[in-house]
């Protein structure tokens, strides 16, 4: 099945998604304003309503008020929900499937790295926006080499964070260490961000002893219980209740921080996405929930994972606060993200965060996109749309980034990586054993008879299995 990528461009480009330059986020109730008190019926309190939502419990039934005016009855009526009143009406009307304008994305920089002027944003220092941009550099010099190593077959799988370094850096620059991350799996830059190190990235890839995973899991499955980053799951958005649960728990414990939970897409085609969502809105979890819009989950393009303006409308079924915002603009990323953490944990409520953006690699090393997208429509998003060399022209207009630190950020980059790949390759392979162990404290009968059984095939069968990891 072969999908045109002209929609995805225009899903991104089209004239109805305006692009400004001022952070506003979509409240999750519409504002408006309170009807007089003729119009509102109160249903009498059954006892004392102090105790903690004792509201929830009352029936929910309308009465009418007195009126004079006995013709207006209907109008005079109210239904008090537990949610709240609503009003009656005699007239049918539909709430509409889209609204009449699409919501507007917060940016900061135009495409050519220029300020928008009329933007609101947070400012950042000289130190960090280095920081940010020789990460984001790391980051795509880590890609390229790691996807080589692949195809060279020194590593079974990888998976590239191309065009959407922005969203990963400059997430992270906004959070803090305490604040914990439940990412997808193209959250690399986070923990580059948190400081991982190149060493650390080449051992968890190349599945030594060094790994923390112990080699258990596939590469780019990342995980840091000193950063406070949860390890990678390839299972599509099961990260997301989970990661609810972690934030209800901070605030159960009045810790001053938030959860963020990334998800693609795709992601939100899944059952987990809106139950999370309502979990979080009911127990007002200071919970992040930051959405990669990069137009195709795998080979599946928006067009056909939902008909509504994108995910921020999704929010406010739910009730939870939501922005868009351009992901290719680094500055307008670390601004929203820098106001949700804010209001996530002075408010105790969770943010959704949509972030438009475009894949440009391939979904992974076991993907060829070219197969269901025009080699166009990629090149135009490399090109037009780079996030880095968007965000290093507003750096050189500030005269915080010259050539020479480019040459020299990249060379010692590249330097880095290929040690630390050379060195992993050196490190011993976990031995045997550790797939039985870290699951229970004393080893079952079953898991001791299962390790007995896998010995015994590899004795019998020694050209299947790799001679570099010891039994």
């Amino acid at each position: 099945m072969r999908k045109s990528g002209s929609s995805i461009i225009k899903h991104f480009k089209s004239s109805s998604s305006s692009i400004i330059g001022s952070l506003a986020l979509t409240s999750p109730t519409p504002l408006i304003p309170p009807p007089s008190f003729p119009q509102i019926l109160r249903i009498p309190a059954a006892g004392d309503l102090s105790n903690f939502c004792s509201r929830r419990f009352e029936s929910v039934k309308a009465e009418t008020m007195r009126d004079l005016d006995n013709t207006h009855r209907t109008h005079d009526q109210a239904l008090e929900f537990p949610e709240g009143k609503v009003k009656f009406t005699p007239k049918m009307r539909f709430i509409s499937e889209t609204a009449k304008e699409r919501e507007c994305c917060y940016r900061i920089l135009d495409d050519n790295g220029n300020h928008i002027l009329s933007s609101n944003h947070v400012e950042v220092s000289e130190e960090v926006a280095v920081k940010m941009y020789t990460n984001m550099v790391t980051l795509q010099i880590m890609d390229t080499i790691f996807y080589e190593a692949q195809r060279q077959g020194r590593i079974s799988f990888y998976l590239t964070t191309v065009g959407e370094e922005a969203i990963n850096i400059a997430s992270a620059a906004a959070l803090t260490i305490d604040d914990i991350v439940f990412p997808q799996y193209r959250e690399a830059g986070v923990l580059l961000w948190r400081g991982f190190t190149l060493q650390e990235f080449a051992n968890q890839c190349f599945s030594n002893k060094s790994d923390y995973g112990k080699g258990r899991q596939m590469p780019i499955h990342y995980g840091s219980n000193k950063l406070n980053y949860v390890t990678v799951a390839s299972t599509v958005a099961s990260q997301l209740p989970h990661a609810v649960g972690a934030a209800y728990s901070l605030k159960m414990d009045k810790k001053n921080a938030c959860v963020v939970v990334y998800v693609g897409d795709g992601g939100t085609s899944e059952g987990d996405f809106h139950a999370a969502l309502n979990f979080a809105a009911v127990k007002d979890a200071p919970v992040i929930f930051f959405c990669r819009n990069n137009g195709w989950a795998i080979s599946t393009p928006t067009s056909d994972q939902f008909r509504s303006d994108g995910v921020v409308v999704k929010g406010r079924a739910y009730g939870v606060r939501s922005i868009r915002v351009d992901g290719n603009d680094a500055l307008a990323v670390y601004g929203a993200v820098h106001a949700a953490r804010d209001m996530a944990i002075k408010e105790q409520r969770p943010i959704l965060i949509e972030a438009l953006t475009y894949r440009v690699g391939h979904h992974s090393t076991s993907d060829d996109s070219t197969k269901y997208r025009p080699v166009e429509e990629i090149e135009w998003w490399k090109l037009e749309r780079d996030p880095i060399s968007r965000f290093r022209k507003w750096m050189e207009n500030n005269s915080w980034w010259s050539d020479k630190q480019e040459l020299e950020a990249r060379s010692d980059a590249r330097k880095q990586i290929l040690h630390a790949i050379q060195e992993a390759e050196k490190v011993d392979k976990p031995p045997v054993a550790d797939i039985f162990t870290d699951v229970y404290d004393s080893p079952s009968s079953d898991l001791h008879e299962q390790e007995k059984l896998l010995r015994d095939t590899i004795r019998r069968h020694p050209c299947d299995y790799p001679s570099d990891v010891p039994l």
